[in-house]
This record gives C-alpha cells, structure tokens and sequence, in this order.
C-alpha cells in the first residue's frame, strides 16, 4: 500500500477532536406558567413530559448510527436564575466535543466563560455568553 493510502486510512480512523459545536442539546425558555404550558404541549403538540416538566427527543448519530442522541425541551419557572446574567427568557444547550479546548478558544477569543467545567455522570457543562448577552450552556455528553 503506497503511503497517501495509509495516511488517509489513519486520519479517517482517528476521532475528530476539534474543539466545536456538534449540535444541539437543548431548548430552554421561562413560562409564567410551566404547568399549563407543558400541558397545552402534551395536548396540542403530543409532547410526552415527563415528571420534571420537560422532553427529551432522541435521534440518532448520523455518523455512528448506533448512537442515541437526546435533546431536552423544558420550560423555566418566571423568575429562575437558572438564565442569569442574561436578560433573555431563553437559553440553547449546545452538544461540543473536546469541552475543554473549546473553553481554551473562547477564552483566547475574549468571550465570557460565566464558570468552570463541571463534570457529572452525564457530560460535562460550562457557560458563556454571546456577542448579545444571551447565556448558553455548552454540553459535553460522557
């Protein structure tokens, strides 16, 4: 085998580690009523909550087809910090890989890092906020 054949067979077998975004992992908004408005989704929408308030929608990996992907849906209390410092009524959770390279990026690219990296038996999460205040949740799942 001549030596471009190896190097492309190597670079496809090795896993992309590039610090980004490789999708969403979810939507979150405050509700003046989250009771109400989880059931006008189950009724309307047939949303399936479940017992905290929220979905969860699961598709596959494109490219790892025997991977199962979820993506939250929950509605937040009026008046949670959960958003803050953000003035907005919504945040995105945005699936990453290499969470920790990523935060190195931001850091070098002069965006707010609101905390540390917390890592939990599902993924890891950290914090940052756009160009526009809005605070996103950046997710690394395990």
């Amino acid at each position: 085998m001549d030596d471009s054949k190896k190097t492309t067979e190597n670079a496809t077998s090795q896993a992309d580690t590039t610090p980004k975004v490789t999708g969403i992992g979810g939507v979150f908004f405050i509700s003046d009523n989250t009771k109400e408005i989880t059931e006008w989704y189950a009724k309307n929408l047939g949303f399936d909550v479940n017992e905290w308030g929220s979905v969860s929608f699961e598709y596959r990996d494109v490219n790892k087809p025997e991977t199962i992907i979820p993506l939250q849906w929950s509605p937040f209390k009026k008046g949670t910090e959960h958003f803050a410092p953000s003035k907005k009524d919504f945040m995105i959770n945005y699936r990453v890989q290499n969470i920790e390279g990523l935060v190195d990026k931001l850091q070098a690219n002069g965006v707010t890092i609101l905390d540390s990296i917390v890592a939990y038996d599902y993924g890891k999460f950290v914090h940052i906020m756009d160009a526009e205040g809005n605070k996103i949740e950046l997710w690394e799942p395990q």
